[in-house]
């Protein structure tokens, strides 16, 4: 019966865990042994009877690590919780390798297996395991509400006896999972959005959520489905083209993100000098150095009059939900990796391993990964 083992959460400020009743109720029923770190699920107001009541074995600390074959996690480990991984097990987390060599090698070092979530392929199969799609769902959701929390106006339109209150105008820079839960939330609240993306195919989507859309000055569509870099010209361009929505509006949010690279700068200091005083903007890149270029990560700022939210782990301020979703991706990856009887099955020849089993007895999978850090590859499939 293999072993699994999800640990609390050691990042500053994080609330989320990896699993909760319902994902360890599933997986102690396909036959899975589950140890539950005490405390793993209190920021997420999850106690640890509810947890001990699904089927959990509930452990007073982190010794579990090299007991357990299967290890499951939000944040990458740290070195000290890589090397206390059980020699050829599998970890199932986010990994960034690009941006974690020295983890990577502690890893291969230790021949896990790890599945990365932040390597999921963005594929219609890929779906219910993308964690990266749900997280960034709720945090456009939230990036609303914090918006409207702060902005010194109503955000619907009001026909009072005194007069109209015309909609709070929104644009949302970006029209992937969180700019279109963006849009939508934005509209349910009555106000007047607009939307702007690299990617012109997305024109339907925005208009559909209730959204007009802003042309961009061409396309720039990356692998996966992903947005591309793009040139200083592009950029430009796009600026240029938005730059007077922007200064019109009240709220801002801005959710370019372009994986293991930083940030595309989209809002300069200029534009936020032209803004309307209590504008505000949220920017969902902040802990990537930000889309605005006043943005300052995991704080929030007022400059010229403009406030903007730099907010940290924007997910992690809705625990609840964050997890609750985040522990059913984790829990679909172990039913990919275990199709049945929890028997390991790595399947190269499946587009989701061999996307996101980055590492693997004792090597990495990954060719970009590989020629970035000039690992070899794994000894054997």
């Amino acid at each position: 019966m293999p072993h699994i083992f999800i640990p609390r959460e050691i990042r500053e400020g994080e609330t989320r865990v990896a699993a909760v009743p319902e994902t360890v109720q599933r997986l102690t029923r396909d036959g899975f042994e589950v140890t539950v770190e005490r405390g793993a699920g209190a920021g997420a107001m999850i106690s640890d009877e509810a947890l001990e009541k699904a089927g959990a074995r509930l452990s007073d600390d982190a010794a579990v690590y090299t007991e357990a074959d299967i290890v499951l996690k939000l944040h990458p480990p740290t070195l000290e919780e890589a090397a206390q991984l059980k020699e050829g097990g599998v970890l199932v987390s986010h990994l960034w390798p690009f941006a974690n060599k020295a983890l990577c090698e502690k890893l291969m070092e230790r021949r896990i297996t790890v599945f990365a979530m932040d390597q999921i392929p963005r594929t219609t199969r890929a779906q219910y395991m993308d964690a990266l799609s749900s997280q960034m769902n709720i945090a456009g959701y939230k990036a609303v509400i914090m918006a409207a929390e702060r902005l010194p106006k109503v955000v619907p339109l009001m026909m009072t006896a005194a007069g109209t209150i015309n909609p709070a105008k929104v644009v949302v820079m970006g029209a992937g999972v969180a700019g279109l839960q963006a849009i939508g939330t934005a509209k349910r609240l009555g106000a007047a959005v607009e939307a702007t993306d690299v990617r012109p195919e997305v024109k339907g989507q925005v208009e559909s959520l209730g959204g007009k859309f802003i042309e961009p000055p061409g396309a720039a569509v990356g692998e996966g489905g992903y947005a591309a870099e793009q040139s200083d010209e592009f950029l430009a361009q796009q600026k240029e083209t938005v730059r007077k929505h922007l200064i019109a509006a009240d709220v801002v949010i801005t959710t370019a993100r372009i994986p293991g690279r930083k940030a595309p700068l989209l809002v300069s200091e200029d534009v936020v000098r032209e803004m309307r005083r209590g504008s505000v903007i949220v920017d969902l890149a902040a802990e990537e150095g930000g889309n605005c270029e006043l943005c300052e990560a995991g704080k929030i700022v007022e400059r010229h009059g403009v406030t903007i939210i730099g907010t940290s782990n924007i997910p992690g301020t809705v625990p609840t939900d964050a997890s609750a979703v985040y522990a059913k991706n984790v829990y679909n990856v172990v039913k990919q990796l275990y199709p049945k009887e929890a028997e390991l099955n790595l399947d190269f020849a499946d587009e989701i391993n061999d996307g996101a089993v980055i590492l693997h007895d004792g090597g990495c999978r990954a060719e970009k990964v590989r020629e970035a850090h000039g690992f070899r590859p794994p000894i054997r499939e």
